[in-house]
């Protein structure tokens, strides 16, 4: 299936933490920050489950609050040490029990742990769509580069609006309602 529908996906939020965020360039941080919000909340709306990932969060932090809110009360925040999500072993479980084909994944840094995570999905046979505004690197080389590797693995390069319309199908209905005012706001 080459579409993705609320039915068939799943979120995957990396490394979105207190420390990494202090690195990032604040305008471009906040921005993406701020899509990524959007992006978890149709999630809810829709029912389309998210898993999380923390990159040592002894020394990083936790996923900051303005994200942790918003992902379900029942979300393990997997902490790692390996950069790719996709090797650890309760996320890989997570992700296989989901029975979703299609993996939507934002975080940071684009270029270390959300491109070496969309190799691992990739060659695990999952769907992968990045939204460009839900990544996000320290330097833009970096975010480019990572953008150029994933785009060669085979992912799909999207922006959160096209990923999120796909999942409302057409525009009727409470949950469009709720999600257009989302994305107005």
């Amino acid at each position: 299936m080459l579409y993705l529908s609320a039915n068939n996906s799943i979120v995957l939020l990396i490394d979105w933490q207190q420390r990494l965020v202090a690195a990032m360039p604040e305008q471009i941080e906040s921005r993406n920050r701020a899509a990524v919000a959007v992006l978890l909340k149709a999630a809810a709306e829709l029912e389309v489950p998210i898993l999380a990932s923390e990159q040592y969060p002894q020394g990083l932090g936790q996923t900051v609050s303005e994200l942790s809110d918003l992902l379900p009360e029942a979300t393990v925040r997997h902490p790692k040490t390996v950069f790719s999500a996709a090797l650890v072993p309760e996320l890989q479980e997570e992700l296989a029990m989901s029975g979703r084909s299609h993996v939507i994944v934002v975080g940071m840094e684009a270029h270390v742990c959300v491109f070496q995570t969309v190799r691992g999905l990739r060659e695990e046979g999952y769907a992968v769509h990045v939204p460009l505004d839900g990544v996000i690197s320290r330097k833009k080389h970096d975010y480019m580069a990572a953008v150029g590797l994933m785009r060669q693995l085979g992912a799909v390069t999207t922006s959160i609006e096209t990923v999120i319309f796909d999942w409302l199908r057409h525009g009727q209905g409470e949950s469009f309602k709720v999600i257009s005012r989302l994305i107005r706001d």
